[in-house]
């Protein structure tokens, strides 16, 4: 049975959000401005919530590549449903309702494949088939790669909130359902690191161990997309990311490697005033 989230300050602990916090060793690398520090915050995810719990693992060997979504403009409308493997494992991922496994995803997902640094795997859901089967976005290379899940492998909640940027004029914008909750300033990517336009959604929350005063401020929202100019990006694998700043002078300017940057108290109400759950649609409009 699908649950539906609304507007609740308690909603990101009930379905179990991530953040890192000080208690060990790990790193995690979204993609910083060259200004900022060379190296990520050291850190380790702790559960807020039920992780789910999984599935044996899958073969993919000699798999058929990923679809790619057909278009970042076709926005989504809600209500949004996101899905989380009913069991830690490979999670089989399908070309097609009963077709070929394309390749497993591993729940928990390891922050740069850091095995202290695990976190739920989230997934967007597209669509669904009439048989037992749901297409959902992936959080891998290339961006706006989709899949097909069982059903029966995944528990699934559904929420009305939804994220737009608009590079053009420094602004992000937070829908619940029709309506704008939420508007803030950002500053976004330099001309030669561009964040690439389309539809990701968010994928982990992160509190970094130098909050406040570190390169990525009180918090760091993890998205699914990737950088098209880093393939790999200070130990990580070049993610895009939405996080707070200790530079908040340089909203509305073009300054990052690819990450969209809030002003802290920004972030703060997204992550602890709203409580945004994961899996939370994420626009960028260039």
């Amino acid at each position: 049975m699908i649950e539906r989230i609304r507007s609740n300050p308690a909603v990101a602990g009930a379905i179990g959000v991530v953040v890192a916090l000080v208690v060990g060793l790990g790193t995690y690398a979204l993609l910083s401005g060259d200004d900022e520090a060379a190296v990520a915050p050291t850190s380790v995810p702790v559960t807020v919530g039920t992780v789910p719990p999984t599935s044996p693992a899958t073969d993919a060997t000699s798999a058929p590549p990923l679809p790619t979504t057909d278009s970042p403009l076709d926005i989504p409308q809600p209500p949004y449903t996101v899905a989380t493997p009913a069991a830690d494992g490979q999670l089989a991922i399908y070309d097609q309702p009963w077709g070929a496994v394309v390749k497993g995803l591993a729940n928990p997902k390891l922050i740069n494949d850091d095995p202290n640094a695990p976190v739920p795997l989230t997934l967007l859901v597209k669509g669904r088939s009439d048989d037992g089967w749901l297409e959902v976005w992936l959080p891998v290379r290339p961006n706006g790669s989709t899949g097909w899940v069982r059903a029966s492998d995944v528990t699934t909640i559904q929420h009305d909130y939804r994220i737009e940027v608009a590079l053009d004029e420094f602004t992000l914008r937070l829908y619940d359902g029709q309506d704008v909750a939420f508007e803030a300033p950002v500053a976004v990517a330099a001309d030669n690191t561009p964040t690439p336009g389309g539809i990701y959604y968010t994928t982990e929350l992160i509190r970094p161990v130098d909050a406040p005063n570190g390169p990525y401020g009180t918090y760091a929202y993890g998205l699914s997309g990737y950088s098209d100019v880093w393939q790999s990006f200070n130990g990580g694998p070049g993610q895009l990311g939405i996080h707070g700043t200790n530079q908040p002078e340089k909203m509305g300017q073009q300054v990052s490697n690819g990450c969209i940057r809030m002003r802290n108290q920004d972030i703060d109400r997204l992550a602890e005033s709203i409580g945004l759950p994961l899996g939370v649609p994420v626009v960028v409009l260039d």
